[in-house]
């Protein structure tokens, strides 16, 4: 944190769970200004999750297509999915693209963090790139109904700048291994 940021600090002084749900839990908070007065935070909390960008030798990165309730619609995505509890990003990240895929990740490379939605929820996605893996048979949850395909990364990274590629973590997530990759 940079010196000057001490003045912009909000301070919590109550909590009051409103919801909790299967993954994440909803709070109001009383915090303290800087300048003394209260207000009010509503603050979704979020286990955090681990997002894979797994890119083949020749260049392709594998994705999943699944239907997002939320917005109604399929959605093109990569592989991801929620931290357990106390567990290692990287441990998660392996973990959900073998399920979710059949991949197996030899080596994989951190991206950082992302914060989806810093306003209101603390979800932490861990991003990471894939490389060097040998590929199997996917694993999904019985809920979990999705469609594995490749598309070249090159290609990707236009149509994220079209904006054919809405979903936040896949935009930052394979921007960043295209950079990577690129340098």
């Amino acid at each position: 944190m940079r010196e000057e940021d001490h003045i912009l600090i909000e301070e919590r002084i109550a909590s009051e769970e409103i919801f909790k749900g299967k993954i994440v839990h909803l709070f109001c908070d009383t915090v303290r200004l800087p300048n003394g007065m209260e207000a009010k935070r509503e603050v979704m909390r979020h286990p955090g999750a681990a997002a894979v960008v797994p890119v083949t030798d020749d260049g392709n990165v594998v994705l999943v297509r699944q239907y997002r309730y939320p917005f109604a619609q399929v959605m093109l995505e990569i592989p991801a999915g929620k931290l357990d509890a106390d567990e290692d990003p990287m441990v998660c990240a392996r973990r959900e693209l073998l399920e979710e895929t059949g991949i197996e990740a030899q080596e994989l490379v951190s991206l950082g963090a992302f914060y989806p939605s810093v306003a209101v929820m603390d979800e932490v996605i861990h991003l990471f790139l894939a490389r060097n893996f040998k590929a199997g048979e996917a694993n999904l949850d019985e809920d979990e109904f999705l469609h594995v395909e490749q598309r070249p990364l090159n290609e990707l990274v236009e149509a994220i700048l079209r904006g054919e590629v809405p979903d936040g973590k896949t935009q930052v997530a394979v921007l960043k291994a295209w950079h990577l990759i690129q340098s």
